[in-house]
Parts: structure tokens; C-alpha cells; sequence
């Protein structure tokens, strides 16, 4: 058996056999899903896609801030 399918299956029947450990993994999935979903379509906006039509006007924006800051 490889060692690779060994350190699969130990963390396997470790979360199979878990209890509280289940509640608590979903509550951190949830958790991960409000920060990086719902969070991020709210407060963070595709600036760059909303203020410039096509790849070259975005770049050419990116590299004069990124070379120019104010």
C-alpha cells in the first residue's frame, strides 16, 4: 500500500468517525462560503471590468498604476 493512500485513508476514518467534529466542519464551510461568496459580490465589485471595455485598455490601465502610483 503506498504511502500516499495510507495518509488518505487515516484522514478518511478519522472524519467518518467524528461527531461533533461534522457540525463544526459545516459551520466553517458556511462560514467560508458568507466570506469569499457572498461578501465578495457585495463589497468588492469588478472595478476594472465595469470601467473598461476590452483587455488592452485594462492592462494599459494596471501597468500605468502599477509604474505611476499617485
Amino acid at each position: 500500500m503506498s504511502w500516499i493512500r495510507k495518509v488518505f485513508l487515516f484522514y478518511y476514518d478519522g472524519f467518518c468517525n467524528m461527531t461533533v467534529g461534522k457540525s463544526l466542519w459545516v459551520i466553517i464551510l458556511i462560514k467560508l462560503f458568507i466570506l469569499f461568496v457572498i461578501l465578495r459580490l457585495f463589497f468588492f465589485p469588478d472595478v476594472l471590468k465595469k470601467n473598461f471595455d476590452n483587455d488592452a485598455a485594462r492592462s494599459e490601465y494596471v501597468i500605468d498604476e502599477l509604474t505611476n502610483p499617485k
